[in-house]
């Protein structure tokens, strides 16, 4: 969300629509203020919910990889990122660069929460998962109505870091 964010401002700065450049930034930059704002604070209420309540993990949970993941994410919302794009760059017509810095702003509020889920599992020492028959057919809502509880796994589990981020190894010498 973050790029595409970004690369419908960068367009949407090049039309000088209806408000003019000037407004138009301006908006921008206070929507993606709240937008980040927002989407980093909502939901922590349920997030900590299910992080106190997380079980271990048993033989057999089926736990996705990071990558598998992320893939079923984009695969179950690529028509709503593409209709947010789009209509990001159809609000640079009437208020330039406003609609792409707000879409922006909904991603880098995404990985701010992503950022403090992270710190919470390297405070807990333990990585937070959940189960793969409770996510919805698009692969997402990680905190939805379906999600009873989170399983937890060693902080060296999987192919994932703290947060979700890809797990860095060592380069060989």
């Amino acid at each position: 969300m973050w790029w595409l964010g970004m690369f419908a401002a960068g367009i949407g700065v090049l039309v000088p629509g209806l408000t003019g450049r000037r407004i138009g930034v301006l908006a921008g930059a206070a929507l993606f203020i709240v937008a980040t704002a927002v989407m980093a604070y909502v939901r922590r209420g349920r997030y900590t919910a299910l992080a106190r309540s997380a079980a271990r993990a048993g033989k057999h949970d089926v736990l996705q990889d990071r990558a598998v993941a992320v893939r079923n994410w984009r695969r179950g919302h690529r028509w709503w990122l593409l209709l947010a794009f789009l209509a990001a760059l159809g609000s640079a017509f009437a208020v330039p660069a406003a609609g792409g810095m707000l879409l922006a702003g909904c991603g880098a509020g995404l990985r701010l929460k992503a950022a403090w889920l992270g710190r919470r599992e390297r405070d807990g020492n333990a990585l937070l998962w959940v189960r793969v028959d409770w996510l919805d057919g698009q692969g997402g809502r990680p905190a939805g109505k379906a999600v009873k509880a989170y399983r937890s796994t060693g902080i060296a589990a999987g192919d994932a870091a703290p947060g979700g981020a890809r797990r860095r190894t060592a380069a060989l010498v």
